[in-house]
């Protein structure tokens, strides 16, 4: 876990680097000993984590905070307890009043851990509800994992749905198809083809080979094609 500090006060910086070195997988970025300092650095890096001080000179702590779009964890470090409630509301995960103690200062990180794997839990329930469609075929709906997908082939009033194991043939166009697939992951390449990215394995001349499978490549989808390439 990367690590900012700011704060204006030098033995604040050593206590909670102290702290931090007896943990593992913690990593200090960089001192910072105003907001200021540390809003310049967060133009151009970022980090998991900023412990950070509010009474400080040039720009409070909860004020730069307000600046940042996209802030990462925050612990706030300060003697003032009376602005805990307002920390809060910006969803910092936890108010440590100084002095604290080794052992609370841990608690606080667990607060982060924690925080960390639920939305990395959020993320991946969410990646997992894009990886699956139903399909309408033989009179039953059909729920096919997306990833299993090697390519779908316009056919007449029909599409042919080719997986790593069957071929589905659906009443349905291809463009309505894939809406609801993941846009990152299949690519039209002829206004009667689309293809998986990732099962791809040879692009030579016009044609993409997809397993034992040979695909054309419209002349419109070339340039699309090319972009995949670089």
């Amino acid at each position: 876990m990367t690590y900012l500090i700011i704060d204006d006060e030098r033995i604040a910086h050593e206590i909670i680097k102290g702290y931090c070195d007896k943990m593992p997988n913690m990593q200090l970025i960089k001192h910072c000993y105003d907001a200021l300092e540390a809003l310049e650095y967060l133009r151009e890096q970022s980090v998991d984590l900023i412990f950070l001080d509010i009474n400080m000179p040039k720009l409070k702590g909860f004020e730069f905070l307000k600046t940042l779009t996209t802030p990462p964890k925050v612990i706030v470090t300060t003697a003032y307890q009376e602005y805990a409630l307002e920390g809060y509301t910006l969803n910092v995960v936890d108010y440590l009043l100084k002095p604290f103690s080794f052992e609370r200062f841990i608690t606080a990180i667990q607060k982060v851990k924690i925080e960390n794997i639920s939305a990395k839990t959020e993320a991946k329930k969410t990646e997992d509800n894009t990886e699956s469609i139903f399909i309408y075929s033989d009179k039953k709906h059909i729920q096919i994992n997306s990833n299993t997908i090697l390519y779908i082939e316009a056919a007449g009033n029909y599409v042919k749905l080719v997986t790593t194991t069957k071929t589905h043939l659906i009443r349905e166009k291809i463009s309505e198809i894939l809406k609801k697939l993941p846009t990152d992951k299949f690519m039209q390449v002829h206004k009667s083809y689309a293809v998986s990215k990732q099962h791809i394995s040879i692009v030579e001349g016009n044609r993409i080979k997809i397993e034992d499978y040979s695909i054309p490549i419209g002349k419109s989808y070339k340039e699309k094609v090319k972009q995949l390439l670089l």
